[in-house]
């Protein structure tokens, strides 16, 4: 209770106003031009149906963004985040945009730090090491946020899951993995699985279910 009145002030303080939820769009999108021009060297070696599951962290801020646009004609009325609409597309787009923002938000933790001196001893180490730990874990405060305004459902899980799982698939399966500097094996494949897992049960727990809001 107490954690969920601490996250709830916290998003009222950074989303509940529109300077305030205008500069987080602001950043969001400023991180998504990043993550662009990050994965655009190397989109055309994969095929233009996978770009989603490859470009994976571009696409997770993006449907940040998405969520965050969702909350302007609420908070651009005066209204508080306790008033933002609910409803089943809603739900699955904040899930789904939850659970990527902390899947990919924790991913680079482990996949940097499986050949971690390669990363701190690279010329540009402070932007590729810790310039992309620092920024991917905004992602996953951002993320921690969004159950302040958003519900789930279990449909809404599943589908997160499913793409979780295929994201892992299209990466270690097919080979169209994010760029790096190893080639990732079992363990990186097994710890993205794991990743998304716990993501999708971090959404079940932090979220409430739209079939609990009153009618």
């Amino acid at each position: 209770m107490v954690r969920r009145q601490v996250r709830n002030a916290l998003a009222e303080e950074l989303l509940g106003t529109t300077r305030s939820l205008a500069a987080v769009l602001a950043l969001t999108a400023l991180m998504f031009l990043i993550g662009v021009d990050y994965y655009a060297p190397t989109l055309g070696d994969v095929p233009t149906l996978l770009w989603p599951l490859y470009a994976d962290s571009a696409v997770a801020v993006a449907l940040g963004a998405l969520s965050l646009a969702t909350l302007l004609p609420t908070v651009g009325g005066g209204g508080r985040l306790a008033e933002v609409p609910t409803n089943r597309a809603l739900a699955y787009l904040h899930t789904l945009s939850f659970v990527w923002l902390v899947q990919f938000g924790l991913w680079p933790v482990v996949s940097l730090n499986l050949a971690f001196e390669a990363y701190v001893t690279a010329p540009d180490a402070w932007v590729y090491y810790w310039g992309v730990l620092g920024t991917h874990l905004c992602f996953v405060g951002l993320a921690l946020l969004f159950p302040a305004f958003g519900r789930t459902t279990r449909g809404a899980l599943a589908v997160a899951l499913a793409l979780g799982v295929a994201n892992v698939v299209v990466d270690y399966g097919f080979g169209y993995h994010p760029p790096l500097l190893y080639d990732p094996g079992p363990v990186l494949a097994g710890a993205t699985l794991g990743i998304a897992v716990g993501s999708v049960w971090l959404a079940d727990r932090s979220f409430r279910r739209l079939d609990d809001d009153p009618e």
